[in-house]
């Protein structure tokens, strides 16, 4: 049995998993992310890696990075959340650990990983969406994940859905992220307690009387025990997350749509909405084979996962 590691590097924690030709985790570890240094994440990950190879042999390292990969899969062009522009993660951890390693953007791994080990195994054509503070996603099509031209396809959270919408983080107005994200169910969950206060009562409750205080686990807790507020928030949120879909449906025609993030975590109360609000709005909705929009296995090991899997196909 040989194993590679997959390290999926965020803006707080460093992540790694060992992982053997099955997709199967067969240990993992975790540090605080120094994500303001970049040598001492290319030190950080060194430790992490070496800590689980002392009794196995590991052929490879994936890296899953919250950020823009070049084509070559080798450097780390821009990252919101860390010290990374222009930063040749790969030639660096190489060097560091001696091993071949292969940097991927950390949704376009998570994809990899639900479709050859998860939701999405059963099928040839994905779309996946991660749904969390922002909207990430991946898409493999005939097998192949889609990477484009420059490496940095698949970033479906910046479609625009509504122009001279709220802004987003990238810049640009309007975008699925800015309605279809963990951060816009909050900000719109908030706005909608301010206005209708009688109606959000339970929620602020439960928030301790602070409508600032409100999270989106707290609006997913209040949604499961039957919070109609709470309930109508998630909807919402499926509604535009669905819009989405749809529209990326009529250029991608996916058999599947994988939904994962922290937000997912709601189940049902947001996959419902999604699959409702895509019928509505498909093309050529009644005349098409309906695709299934099913919950991410794997969790947030997804991109550790398939970080590892692509080192080894490498």
């Amino acid at each position: 049995m040989t194993y590679t590691v997959g390290v999926d590097v965020g803006g707080t924690k460093i992540s790694a998993g060992l992982v053997d030709e099955r997709g199967r985790l067969v240990a993992r570890d975790r540090t605080e992310s120094p994500a303001k240094d970049p040598a001492e994440i290319v030190l950080t990950i060194g430790k992490l890696v070496r800590s689980l190879a002392v009794d196995h042999h590991v052929e490879a390292v994936g890296v899953s990075a919250a950020g823009f990969v070049d084509k070559r899969r080798a450097t780390v062009v821009f990252a919101p959340n860390l010290a990374w522009r222009d930063e040749p993660l790969k030639e660096r951890l190489q060097k560091e650990l001696d091993l071949p390693v292969v940097v991927e953007n950390d949704a376009n791994a998570a994809a990899w990983g639900e479709f050859t080990f998860g939701a999405g195994e059963d099928v040839e054509d994905l779309l996946m969406l991660t749904i969390g503070t922002g909207v990430g996603g991946g898409v493999v099509i005939d097998g192949e994940l889609v990477r484009g031209g420059f490496g940095f396809g698949g970033e479906v959270g910046h479609i625009q859905m509504v122009p001279g919408g709220v802004r987003c983080g990238c810049g640009n107005l309007g975008c699925l992220e800015s309605y279809g994200s963990g951060s816009a169910l909050v900000r719109t969950t908030r706005e909608h307690a301010l206005a209708s206060p009688e109606q959000a009562a339970g929620l602020v409750a439960r928030a301790g009387g602070d409508v600032a205080a409100i999270r989106g686990p707290l609006i997913t807790e209040a949604a499961r025990t039957g919070d109609p507020f709470a309930i109508e928030r998630l909807a919402e949120l499926g509604d535009w997350i669905g819009q989405g879909v749809a529209t990326l449906t009529a250029v991608l025609d996916p058999n599947v749509v994988v939904i994962g993030g922290g937000v997912c975590e709601a189940g049902d109360l947001l996959l419902d909405p999604i699959r409702a609000s895509f019928a509505d709005h498909v093309t050529a909705r009644g005349h098409r084979p309906m695709l299934e929009v099913r919950q991410a296995q794997l969790g947030n090991a997804g991109g550790m996962v398939g970080a590892a899997d692509l080192a080894r196909r490498r």
